[in-house]
Parts: C-alpha cells; sequence; structure tokens
C-alpha cells in the first residue's frame, strides 16, 4: 500500500474518532476530511465531490419534501388517531404502536414519522395511564426496523442503492428488501411487545414540569359537524394533553367545571384549557377544534402561514394600562391574542376585559415574518415563535396520502424508478397546495445530507488508494474464511460503526470493504451490499448512532443504559435474522 493509503486510513481513523468522542458537528468533520482528501491530491474533484450526484442522496432530498407534505398535511396524525385506539393492557398498546409505525415507515422516511409521530404517542400513553417512557423507545426501534423493509424506508437504504448503481449497475426494486425485512419487522416487534415493558423503566412525562412553565389559559371551540362530536373527552384526546389540562367547558352560556372523561362533546362546545404555550400547539393539531377567539379568523394571514408566538411586552409598549378590547391588537400589528400570561401565572376572567401590564406575556397567532417584522422594535421585550406551531391542513391530508400511494405505486410496479417518482411526488405536493415551495425548501435536512454526500469522498478514497483492499485482505489473513462467515464479519463491524458514528456514514465507509472481501473471495457482493444496509440501520445499542433514537431521548427521560439494557439483545436478535435470511435470498 502506497502512502495514500495510508493517509487515507488515517484520515477514516481521525473522522472516526472525532464523531464518537468530539461535539463537533458530523458535516463539518466529513467536509474536512473531504476537504483535505481533495487538497492532498489523493482525490480529484470527481471523486471527490461524487456523493453529491449520487442518485441515493438526491433521492433522499426529494423524500424530504414528501415527509413534510403529509406532516404539512396532519396526514400521519390521522392515521395515528384511526390506528392507535384504546388497547386495555400495555403490551396491548405497544402491539398497536409499532404495528403502525412499522408499516408507515417502510413508505416515508422513518425519521419523520418518528418526528410526527412523538406528540401523538406522548397524549396517547397520557390518556391509557402507560409511561411515555415505556413507549417512545419501542417507536425508534420499530421505525428502524420497519424502514428496512423497502428501498425507501431509510436513507441508508438510498445510500447503499446509490453506490450499486454508480459502482456496478446494480439497481435493487422498492420490495426486494421485504424478503428480510419483514421477518426481521415480525421478530423485533414480537421481542419489543414481550420484554419492552419489563426493561425498561418508569421515568414518569412532561407534564411533572408543567407548573415550572409559564402557564396560559386557550379557549377553543368543537367544530359542528365535525369528527369529534357526539364522542367523549377521553375518546377526543383532551383528557391529558402533553402541556395542558381542560378546566371547564360552556355549552350554550351553561358552565361545566367538572369535566369527566366520559362527558360526550357537542358541536359549538367551547372548551377552556390551562397550560403551557406548547398546548396550543397541541390543540391546533387535533382536527375538530378550532380557536374560539373570533379574531383569529379575521386575520389577514393564509393558515398554512400562521404560527404561534410569545411576545414580552416593553415599556414602550403603546396600549399599555388599556383592555385587550380597547387596543386594537389585531388591527394595529396583524396578530390575534389567544392568552395572557402574568408573572407566570394565567390572568382569570375574559381576555377582552384583561388590562395589559408591562411584563405581560402574550401568546399570539399571527404570520411567520412577525418574528423578523418585531424582534427589534421597541413595543415588546422579547418575540420567540414556537417551534412547528403551524396548524395542520386537514382537508388535504387524503390528497397527500394520495399523492403518497401513487408513488411507491409508480415505482413498485417498475414505471419509474425510486428517483423520478420521489421527484414527481414532490412536485405534486407543491402543486397540490400539501406543502408551499418555501417550506419545501426548508423541510430538507441540509446537514445530514452533507454528512451523507461527503462520506462518499472517504468511501472513493478507500477504493482508489487501495486501502480497502489492503483490510480485506487483513479480515480473510485470519485464515480461510467460508463467506458466510466473512459475511457475518462485515455484519458485525458496520454494526458496531452505526452505533458510533452515523448510520449513513458506517454504509459508505463499509461499502468499500465489503466489495474487496466479495472480490477476494470470489463470490457475489450483492449479499455483502444487503448485510451493510441492514447493520447500518441496526442501530439499537446508544442514542447517537440513529437519529430516531436520539429524537425519543429527551421526551421519554432516558438514560443511556436504558439503549443498552434493551438495544443489545434486539441487535444480536437483528443479527441472528439478517444472517440467516440474507444468504438464502440472495446467493453468493
Amino acid at each position: 500500500m502506497e502512502w495514500q493509503g495510508i493517509v487515507t486510513l488515517i484520515t477514516l481513523f481521525v473522522v472516526l474518532s472525532s464523531l464518537a468522542l468530539t461535539r463537533v458537528s458530523a458535516d463539518l468533520i466529513l467536509m474536512a476530511a473531504l476537504a483535505f482528501l481533495l487538497i492532498s491530491g489523493i482525490l480529484g474533484p470527481v471523486e471527490a465531490l461524487a456523493g453529491f450526484g449520487n442518485p441515493g442522496v438526491i433521492t433522499i432530498a426529494t423524500l424530504y419534501v414528501v415527509a413534510a407534505g403529509l406532516k404539512e398535511t396532519g396526514a400521519v396524525q390521522w392515521i395515528a388517531r384511526q390506528l392507535l385506539g384504546h388497547p386495555k393492557t400495555e403490551k396491548g398498546a405497544q402491539l398497536r404502536m409499532i404495528a403502525p409505525t412499522g408499516i408507515l415507515s417502510g413508505f416515508m422516511n422513518n425519521t419523520a414519522v418518528v418526528a410526527m409521530f412523538i406528540p401523538a404517542i406522548q397524549d396517547w400513553a397520557q390518556r391509557l395511564g402507560v409511561p411515555a417512557s415505556k413507549l417512545l423507545l419501542p417507536l425508534s426501534y420499530a421505525a428502524i426496523l420497519g424502514g428496512t423493509c423497502t428501498l425507501i424506508g431509510t436513507s441508508t437504504n438510498l445510500v447503499v442503492d446509490g453506490m450499486l448503481q454508480s459502482r456496478l449497475g446494480i439497481n435493487l426494486g422498492l420490495f426486494e428488501l421485504a424478503w428480510v425485512g419483514i421477518p426481521l419487522l415480525l421478530v423485533g416487534g414480537t421481542f419489543l411487545v414481550l420484554f419492552a415493558s419489563r426493561i425498561l423503566p418508569d421515568r414518569g412525562g412532561v407534564t411533572e414540569e408543567l407548573d415550572q412553565v409559564r402557564e396560559y389559559g386557550v379557549e377553543v371551540e368543537v367544530m359542528a359537524p365535525g369528527p369529534l362530536v357526539g364522542k367523549t373527552i377521553a375518546q377526543a384526546g383532551l383528557r391529558a394533553l402533553n402541556y395542558g389540562y381542560l378546566t371547564e367547558i360552556d355549552r350554550g352560556g351553561r358552565l361545566i367545571t367538572a369535566v369527566e372523561p366520559d362527558r360526550t362533546l357537542q358541536g359549538g362546545d367551547r372548551l377552556y384549557f390551562v397550560g403551557a404555550p406548547e398546548c396550543a400547539s397541541e390543540l391546533r393539531r387535533i382536527q375538530g377544534l378550532k380557536p374560539a377567539n373570533g379574531s383569529v379568523h379575521k386575520l389577514d394571514v393564509a393558515n398554512h402561514q400562521r404560527c404561534l408566538v410569545e411576545v414580552v411586552l416593553g415599556p414602550e409598549f403603546p396600549a399599555l394600562n388599556k383592555t385587550i378590547r380597547d387596543s386594537r391588537f389585531r388591527t394595529r400589528f396583524n396578530a390575534v391574542i389567544l392568552s395572557l400570561s402574568r408573572e407566570g401565572k394565567r390572568v382569570p376572567g375574559k381576555l377582552g376585559d384583561i388590562t395589559f401590564r408591562m411584563g405581560d406575556t402574550l401568546l399570539l397567532e399571527a404570520s411567520h415574518q412577525f418574528v423578523e417584522q418585531y424582534r427589534f422594535r421597541r413595543d415588546f421585550l422579547l418575540v420567540s415563535a414556537l417551534n412547528d406551531s403551524t396548524p395542520p391542513d386537514f382537508h388535504r391530508a387524503p390528497r397527500a396520502l394520495g399523492i403518497l400511494a401513487l408513488m411507491v405505486l409508480v415505482s413498485a410496479s417498475g414505471v419509474l424508478q425510486i428517483m423520478e417518482a420521489a421527484f414527481l411526488a414532490a412536485g405534486a405536493m407543491i402543486v397540490s397546495g400539501c406543502i408551499t415551495a418555501s417550506r419545501a425548501r426548508r423541510s430538507v435536512d441540509l446537514p445530514v445530507l452533507v454528512v451523507i454526500a461527503a462520506s462518499f469522498a472517504l468511501g472513493n478514497a478507500m477504493t482508489e488508494t487501495g486501502a480497502a483492499t489492503w483490510v480485506a485482505e487483513r479480515l480473510l489473513g485470519f485464515g480461510p474464511l467460508t463467506p458466510w462467515v466473512a459475511l457475518a464479519i462485515v455484519y458485525f463491524l458496520t454494526a458496531v460503526f452505526t452505533e458510533v458514528i452515523t448510520n449513513n456514514a458506517a454504509a459508505v465507509l463499509m461499502f468499500p470493504i465489503a466489495l474487496a472481501v466479495s472480490e477476494k473471495l470470489g463470490v457475489s457482493f450483492l449479499p455483502f451490499a444487503v448485510a451493510v444496509m441492514f447493520a447500518a440501520s441496526a442501530s439499537f445499542m446508544t442514542p447517537l448512532g440513529y437519529q430516531t433514537n436520539l429524537m425519543v431521548y429527551g421526551p421519554g427521560r432516558y438514560r443511556f443504559s436504558d439503549y443498552m439494557r434493551l438495544g443489545f439483545p434486539l441487535s444480536i436478535l437483528a443479527g441472528i435474522v439478517v444472517l440467516a435470511l440474507v444468504p438464502l435470498v440472495w446467493q453468493f
């Protein structure tokens, strides 16, 4: 091996160490490695930047827009409410959750599925009286397992498929991985249902911290006709929200203060909630409710351009010591006051009769531009938007689901390649109004794409310099290995890498090593490529290896040890299933 190969291996070691041991962002580390390989002359511009034009990377970017369209329309929340139901036991709850999560993750990016399911699962867990910590980590694992069932279920599959296309001209079908992915989902899902409750501790929930945050009163009205009419408080998901609680119902001027969970909702009921500012966001995601404040409908802002904003009144606010009704706030600021908090507590009484005081915190519904427009104005001391507070456009949900189904159909039938189908679906989401062009741009997770694309430079350097062949020879140097044992070694190494670095980086770095191993043994490379796909996705033992694991870390109040206790046996089980089935489906 010449100096280029030695430098490449040193670079690889530095990259892996930096990813595992430092807090420097992965995109910065891998772009630095790409720049070094380019400047040192180890790679030319075409090889160094090949990842940015890889079909798999472009497909991932396009699918972000498709997933965002489903999110903006509330399609996944609607599906979740239909499928989760009201199970009687904790194991029944896990089964009801794992099945739809696994299925949905097969057809859209599993990161997007988990992001949309987390608030629904938290709400559902509270209604059932089940600790959220018993459900959220199995949610992440179910999404990972479901993502292995199809080519588009996880970005890792698309990355490896992109390398197969560019290196060997091999195209995998949309459902080709299902021969291994579906048994893996069934075995892993069964394990989670049987053992997750016993292994995972009860870590409490977010509601325990509710008293420590700013408290607001939020009023909403039950739409008539609407999906909540005739349902009980519990069935509608209003009994125990994550960030608030229902205190009273105004029914035709009659006040109902003792709100039982089995009380039936009627059209026109005005519901009064008390809680944190995020409570208003939660209520917006429930189909069948609308803001009771009539001024909201007079706001000159389209539904998809609205968000919730908190502002603190400063000494130069022009309506100090005036009532909200007399202040003409909506006309002056093109924003509607939903609630007011003073010294961390809600102010009782009718909203319009409350008098403004300096330091009051207002919860507003306004346009996305409101924050930029008033951030540096003297009217307010502080202006901050609540994340993810745009109300879903539920009436477009069937349209978004139809676009997703059409994308899967044309791809599975072979009419179009998955990248072409994804481009059409993303365009259809924008044209049909499921998502605006500006939100489509913001939905693309650029740091993740940079990590994946920059990883290709290291993979290409491993191949071009002969470093991958050298590593393969060292692996095979322990003695004559059968193809199955070599496959097991490749799977094990990839699984270890994916726990300490990103799953996509692990796949890209192991791909050339797996290719060199198969060439040395003189056998088909396809089983090795598929094993790398599954191993790179099988990140169960740490919160760092897979993005969905990190997403549930905070909401579930997990500790590092929780991942090891549940994830280690699941990793062993996944390895056994994959190594048993892959050689049967793709012959050496």
